[in-house]
């Protein structure tokens, strides 16, 4: 469902008004039972003075729904949670949840009409968590990076380089983590790795696959969390081909070392064995020699 309301949303900005822009830049907030949350949209390019807000809420394996919706000067709602406010400050838009209680986890949009009027426009969505009373989530459970630099031979045999960028430790899983050069504005193509969870908390990969025509460009990986006050960005030094090479060939030269160092042991081995061998046939000979004369002696013995 969540990946529907995605396409819709990425629907909308295309084909919809241009000029109006809707957002959330919180991903997620955390609550305890009792306390209050105000979850914000802001809202550009159309008159703020007879705007219509639309709330929405989505609770993890249900159907959208909305919850509120109104003017700055009017809101309504279905009356079936009178603990839902909303309010308006310059060009944010904000929903207030009163008393939170745990059914109140979910995923909250907000949505507006474009001008046309036939498409509505949904931002990127906020999660709620609500943990227990007695649990404490504070801004230590922020994502902790571990980085993964390419290995010399995929970088010789693909002429390509991964950088991998691993983050810890992190509570609530809500996380989104994308890719840019250094100096760059452009969101880089990346893969990511479902988040996991590790005890009470959570892990998740990234990783960028650099050409060999960007392998000269640091890159950064840049994490937004709800305990980063600014999006956490994580540098990854350029990648360097000529260390790789070399790396490659002492790495060869040492295996061609060890292999002459292995026959020579093989070679060793084969000639003591063929020693040991040869005194046992020698031994062999001697002990028969001795029986065969005992055995005449015995024989002459008793003939005579």
């Amino acid at each position: 469902m969540a990946t529907l309301w995605i396409f819709l949303v990425s629907v909308a900005w295309v084909y919809g008004d241009t000029k109006m822009r809707i957002s959330q830049d919180q991903l997620s907030f955390i609550r305890r039972p009792n306390r209050t949350v105000h979850i914000s949209c802001k809202l550009s390019g159309v008159p703020l003075e007879n705007a219509i807000v639309h709330w929405y809420q989505q609770k993890n394996g249900e159907p959208l729904r909305r919850i509120l919706y109104g003017s700055t000067k009017n809101s309504k709602d279905n009356k079936l949670n009178p603990r839902l406010e909303a309010y308006r400050k310059g060009g944010t838009f904000n929903l207030i949840i009163n008393n939170v209680v745990k059914s109140d986890e979910a995923i909250y949009y907000c949505a507006c009409w474009d001008s046309s009027g036939w498409i509505k426009i949904f931002a990127e969505g906020t999660q709620l968590v609500v943990i227990p009373s007695d649990r404490s989530y504070g801004p230590g459970y922020y994502p902790k990076p571990t980085i993964f630099q390419p290995s010399a031979a995929e970088i010789s045999l693909h002429k390509a380089g991964t950088h991998i960028c691993l983050l810890e430790k992190f509570f609530p899983d809500v996380i989104k983590v994308y890719w840019k050069e250094k100096n760059g504005n452009t969101v880089l193509e990346s893969q990511q790795g479902n988040t996991m969870k590790t005890d009470d908390t959570y892990m998740k990969f990234s990783w960028l696959t650099v050409s060999e025509e960007s392998m000269n460009k640091e890159h950064k990986c840049i994490v937004k969390h709800e305990h980063n006050k600014v999006d956490q960005e994580i540098l990854f030094p350029a990648i360097k081909k000529e260390a790789a090479t070399n790396h490659i060939r002492e790495v060869y030269l040492e295996d061609k070392s060890d292999m002459l160092q292995l026959q020579l042991i093989n070679t060793s081995a084969y000639y003591t064995y063929l020693l040991l061998l040869l005194k046992s046939l020698a031994y062999f000979a001697v002990i028969s020699f001795c029986l065969v004369r005992r055995t005449a002696a015995c024989g002459h013995g008793k003939s005579s």
